[in-house]
C-alpha cells in the first residue's frame, strides 16, 4: 500500500518541497563557497581550537577547499550542480566557519563577487555565521541584497544551555543568541537556526527543550537539526579516540526526533534532519548508509511512527 511518503509527502515541512513551490518546478541547488573566514575561538580573540566537534573540512566539499578564487568555486559548484542534479538556479551558500566574521566592507565584496558570477540564474544568499559575530551594520548589510535575492541568515545556536557552550569551547553565551534574536526583530532575512543534538551530558528531555527555545523567535523560518558525529581532526575526536561515549544510533535518533518533530511550530520549514561528514574524516557513529539512504531510513521511520510536525505544539 502507497504512503504519503511515496508521494513526496513527509511527516514534517522540508526544504526541497519548499523550493520546488517557491521556484515553480525548477531545481534549485546550494553552492558552497569558501571565504577564506576563521572564527573568535579560532583566532584567539574569544579563544584558540575552536569547537571541539568541529573540524571545517568535515562539511566543505573538495571542490571549495582546492579552489582558491571564490569565482571559480562558484563557477565549479554551478557546472556540477547542472551536470550531477539538473540545477537550474542557484543559491550562493558561504558555509565553512563564520562568515560574518571581518570587517563590513570586505564582506560586501566577497558576497557582490559571488553573486556576480551566475546573476541571471542565482536566486538565493545563504550566509552561515554565529551570534556573536553580527550586529547592525553586518544585518543591514545583508538585508540590502533582499530586494535582489533570497537571503538565508543561518546561525548556529547549537545549544541552549551555557554548560555545554562552555564544554564545548563555543566562545558564545545562549544569551547572545537571544540578543541577536531581538536585533532580527522584523529583519528582511529568512532566519535559520542549526542544532546539535547527542552531546553525552544532555539528557533527552533537555534536548527536547530546544524546540521551545526556537518556538518562542516567531522569525525562525528554517531549521536545521544535526546529531552529533565525531570527526577527525577536532578535539572532540581525540577526545572520543582516548575515551568513547555514547552517540546516538539511527535507530535512536529516529525516535528522538519523533519526539521533537511534534513539538516544533508547524510553520518552521527543515532544512535538514541529520548531519554528514566525509567518510574518510568521519569517526563516529558510522550509521553504514549513504546521505540518501540515511534520509529514508530516517523518513519513513518518521512516517511509521505516525509523527506530525507540529502535533504536540502548544503555542
Amino acid at each position: 500500500m502507497a504512503t504519503l511518503l511515496d508521494t513526496g509527502v513527509k511527516p514534517y515541512k522540508h526544504y526541497g518541497a519548499y523550493l520546488k513551490e517557491k521556484y515553480a518546478g525548477q531545481k534549485v541547488f546550494k553552492v558552497i563557497v569558501d571565504g577564506n573566514f576563521t572564527c573568535p575561538n579560532r583566532d584567539g580573540s574569544k579563544g584558540y581550537g575552536g569547537c571541539t566537534y568541529c573540524n571545517v573540512d568535515s562539511f566543505t566539499p573538495d571542490t571549495a577547499r582546492k579552489i582558491p578564487s571564490m569565482r571559480e568555486q562558484v563557477e565549479s559548484g554551478i557546472e556540477r550542480a547542472r551536470k550531477s542534479y539538473g540545477a537550474e538556479k542557484f543559491v550562493i551558500y558561504f558555509q565553512p566557519n563564520t562568515n560574518t566574521y571581518a570587517p563590513t566592507h570586505l564582506l560586501k565584496m566577497m558576497y557582490d563577487e559571488a553573486l556576480s558570477v551566475c546573476p541571471e540564474h542565482t536566486v538565493g544568499l545563504s550566509v552561515g555565521t554565529r551570534p556573536d559575530c553580527l550586529d547592525f551594520e553586518k544585518i543591514a548589510l545583508l538585508e540590502s541584497y533582499t530586494d535582489r535575492y533570497d537571503v538565508d541568515l543561518e546561525m548556529g545556536m547549537e545549544s541552549i544551555y551555557n554548560d555545554t557552550l562552555e564544554r564545548i569551547n563555543r566562545g558564545c553565551l545562549h544569551d547572545e543568541f537571544i540578543n541577536i534574536m531581538k536585533l532580527l526583530e522584523g529583519s528582511k532575512l529568512e532566519i535559520c537556526v542549526h542544532t546539535i543534538f547527542g552531546f553525552p551530558w544532555e539528557t533527552e528531555e533537555m534536548m527536547l527543550k530546544y524546540a521551545d527555545e526556537i518556538n518562542k523567535q516567531p522569525h525562525i523560518k528554517f531549521v536545521k537539526l544535526h546529531h552529533l558525529h565525531i570527526v577527525e581532526g577536532s578535539i572532540m575526536g581525540a577526545k572520543y579516540k582516548r575515551d568513547p561515549f555514547k552517540l546516538f544510533t539511527i535507530e535512536e535518533y529516529t525516535d528522538f526526533l519523533a519526539k521533537f518533530i511534534p513539538l516544533l511550530r508547524p510553520d518552521i520549514i527543515i532544512q535538514r534532519i541529520f548531519g554528514i561528514a566525509d567518510k574518510e574524516l568521519l569517526i563516529a557513529p558510522n550509521w553504514g548508509f549513504p546521505k540518501s539512504k540515511i534520509q529514508t531510513i530516517i523518513d519513513k521511520g518518521l512516517e511509521a511512527r505516525g509523527v506530525k510536525q507540529g502535533s504536540a505544539y502548544q503555542g
